[in-house]
């Protein structure tokens, strides 16, 4: 009757922590995109940013010499994402060549363990400010 009744707390204990896990987890599916909010205040992130246009710059500087380089102005908006490391999408206000601001959205990772950081993707957004 003993281990029965061990049985039947064990059982309860387990679906209690199950169902407290699930409802405190809240931090969305594991591997998904999570906002960071009030980037533009956010040291790290900007830059991360800075770090992206620096590197778009010596990427079109191989590519295109003579093509005019980005100026970093802020980062406006930002997403991360666990994956090997921590994968950041981060959308970038720039002015290019001619003056005018535009908007680039940026896909960086970064390891911090091994000091490394890595820019995937460079783009313009299709979005102007």
């Amino acid at each position: 009757m003993e281990k029965i009744r061990l049985n039947i707390y064990l059982i309860l204990f387990s679906l209690l922590l199950t169902l407290a896990t699930a409802a405190l987890g809240g931090g969305g599916k594991v591997g998904g995109r999570k906002e960071i909010k009030d980037v533009e205040n956010n040291k790290e992130i900007q830059n991360l940013g800075l770090y992206c246009v620096k590197a778009k710059n010596d990427l079109l500087k191989k590519e295109t010499p003579g093509t005019p380089p980005l100026v970093f102005f802020k980062v406006v908006h930002a997403e991360e994402q666990v994956v090997a490391g921590i994968k950041y999408f981060l959308r970038i206000s720039a002015g290019d060549g001619d003056g005018k601001v535009r908007i680039f959205d940026a896909e960086v990772v970064v390891q911090p363990w091994a000091k490394s950081k890595k820019l995937i993707s460079f783009v313009p957004s299709g979005r102007s400010k």
